[in-house]
């Protein structure tokens, strides 16, 4: 008992977040950088998840693969992604999961808990008032309690422990109303997924596989595009259109692979079938590769295995229930909930249900293609039954055929910063999930003020002085004037720049002025800079996605500018910036008495015009 004793420690915080994916780092770095004392509970030793080196699956969003550029994520996780890119020309995923780490290590308020898996948790009524863990690295086990929960493990595990309602599986036509719902509900998930990482090593490389591979025909694999010369016809499937367009598309080589490597299992819950089914997947990737090697010309004599994921990446499991259920025609129909604090622009992706048992189908054949995106209420946020508990990922409230869109990493990330956001209003009002309703407004606004973006939303923040403003520049294109920084949205969408663009950069630079009517009382400002969304930045192993990436930082970024607070005239603080590469800076400062702000930009980081989307003063 004595050993027991001396390995056991109970510690409280406000805010208590399961499950270190990208949902559960925004949620944890966002609720700590807003005040909230947070704790991160992560049952692996890097950050990211899917997401991260073990798994290394890219992050994709609303933007669908570049197909809707403006409606890219921003927020924390850009900020993540524009740091990694700064620092990781070469697509590392070490360099990716030390990026991560970083953040975390240095947001005040947050207290990670690496290599500590949740095994139980104490419930009061319907309350959680304890998370019970085990440090496997340590041998420490530790009571962890606070008035807030949040479940980003991806399987909904502590909503599940807690008694939280859930669903798995799909659920009827006759119940929803979905078009592409069946007839009758049903078990069946999108199954899990390992990829490897192979590279031409310039000379032939012979492949042994191991005893226990699959085997593999042409005749198995014809729906699924495995190697540069292999071609689908796509007329033998249900739907020859919708199937060229989402059928393996994402495999033109034999570098990077394959999403298609799937397995659901054959039990009834597909989350303690886990280990059954990583057996399979490794046979099956191993079997894969040796018909790539040994099974006719795939243009992979040359290559050889340099990596193979061992832990598999989850689609599908548990969906915990909150006061609102996301549907299908909610994302079709591109709705706008009153309520609404994150968003969505992937399509309804459905795989098949069987993976690669499944070989007369297409491995990703169901998708359901739409133009724009949808919001996601706050209501899908926190569950319905467990009263401080929130939820973010791929386990938020959603049919099964929401989540086949809520469920890509960008949209599981900024649902992840609303909830961080939420529960450190929920903290200053002493309030549960629900009870914040009557904020929502204010968690609206706190959102944006953190370069998030919420369709049809724009900032109205009382607090913020910049509206109250005048602004004038030395340059501007037509359309692109000066006041537009406070126009209330801050990226481009569709012919309006919503934003400050110069007409070139004079030899000293450009300036935008803030002229207040009255002296002002300012402790900080925020920019939000042009980066084009039009090309992504995110880390991947597909080259084809590499291809699609710039080198170095974005080019439209603002590099280097001052910041000159004047009063009467005279100058009086001065805020030097060299070598930027975020596009939302905010500088917080010592209060200054102003009645004018003057944005001095010197340089970009290779743009021939400047862009400011957005001033805000406090």
């Amino acid at each position: 008992m004595k050993r027991i004793a001396e390995r056991f420690a109970e510690r409280s915080y406000d805010f208590i977040v399961v499950g270190g994916g990208m949902s559960g780092v925004c949620a944890a770095i966002e609720a700590a950088r807003s005040g909230a004392k947070t704790a991160l509970v992560h049952a692996r030793p890097v950050l990211g998840g899917n997401a991260s080196s073990e798994i290394r699956v890219h992050i994709s969003g609303a933007d669908h693969g570049m197909e809707k550029p403006d409606f890219a994520e921003s927020g924390l996780l850009y900020e993540l992604m524009l740091e990694n890119k700064a620092r990781n020309e070469h697509f590392s995923y070490s360099i990716w999961d030390m990026i991560l780490f970083e953040a975390a290590k240095n947001t005040e308020n947050l207290t990670v808990y690496y290599n500590t898996v949740l095994y139980d948790c104490e419930t009061e009524g319907d309350r959680i008032t304890a998370a019970l863990c085990v440090q496997e690295t340590t041998e420490m086990r530790y009571r962890l309690t606070a008035p807030l929960f949040a479940d980003c493990t991806g399987n909904g595990t502590l909503g599940y422990y807690a008694g939280a309602e859930y669903r798995q599986g799909s659920e009827s036509k006759a119940e929803t109303g979905e078009i592409d719902a069946p007839e009758a509900g049903n078990n069946e998930r999108m199954g899990n997924t390992i990829f490897f990482r192979a590279r031409n090593m310039g000379h032939p490389v012979k492949f042994t596989p191991p005893s226990f591979a699959k085997k593999y025909t042409e005749h198995d694999l014809r729906f699924r595009m495995h190697c540069a010369n292999h071609k689908v016809d796509y007329s033998s499937c249900k739907d020859p259109e919708k199937n060229e367009q989402c059928g393996g598309v994402s495999a033109r080589g034999v570098d990077y692979g394959y999403f298609w490597i799937e397995l659901m299992g054959d039990k009834d819950d597909i989350i303690t079938d886990y280990e059954n089914i990583r057996d399979e997947l490794v046979a099956s990737l191993y079997g894969v590769w040796d018909h790539i090697k040994n099974g006719g010309d795939h243009g992979a004599e040359n290559h050889e295995l340099e990596w193979v994921g061992m832990l598999p990446g989850t689609r599908e499991s548990r969906r915990l229930m909150g006061d609102y259920i996301l549907n299908e025609t909610d994302i079709l129909d591109n709705r706008i909930f009153e309520d609404a604090v994150a968003y969505g622009g992937w399509c309804v992706d459905l795989h098949c249900p069987h993976g690669l048992l499944d070989t007369d189908i297409m491995p990703s054949g169901d998708c359901r293609f739409y133009d724009g995106v949808y919001t996601i209420p706050y209501r899908s946020y926190y569950s319905k039954n467990i009263s401080n508990l929130f939820m973010a990922g791929r386990n938020i409230s959603a049919t099964k055929l929401g989540m086949c869109s809520t469920r890509i990493i960008g949209c599981c990330a900024v649902g992840g910063q609303a909830v961080g956001a939420a529960a450190a209003l929920c903290t200053k009002y002493a309030c549960d999930p629900r009870g914040l309703t009557p904020h929502v407004p204010e968690l609206q606004q706190l959102l944006l003020r953190r370069d998030c973006f919420i369709p049809g939303f724009k900032n109205e923040d009382v607090l913020d002085l910049a509206r109250t403003a005048t602004f004038t520049a030395s340059s501007a294109k037509a359309g692109c004037e000066p006041a537009k920084v406070i126009d209330g949205i801050s990226r481009r969408l569709g012919d309006d720049a919503h934003g400050w663009v110069s007409d070139g950069i004079r030899e000293g630079g450009e300036v935008l002025a803030m002229a207040f009517d009255s002296k002002k009382t300012l402790s900080e400002l925020a920019l939000t800079f042009e980066s084009d969304f039009n090309y992504p930045i995110r880390v991947t192993m597909a080259p084809k996605r590499q291809e699609q990436q710039r080198p170095g930082v974005p080019a439209e970024l603002v590099k280097d500018y001052d910041i000159v607070f004047k009063n009467g005239g005279e100058v009086v603080k001065t805020i030097e910036v060299r070598d930027n590469h975020q596009r939302h800076c905010v500088h917080k400062f010592e209060s200054t008495e102003c009645d004018s702000v003057e944005f001095c930009i010197y340089s970009t980081n290779g743009a021939e015009n400047i862009t400011i989307f957005e001033v805000r003063a406090y």
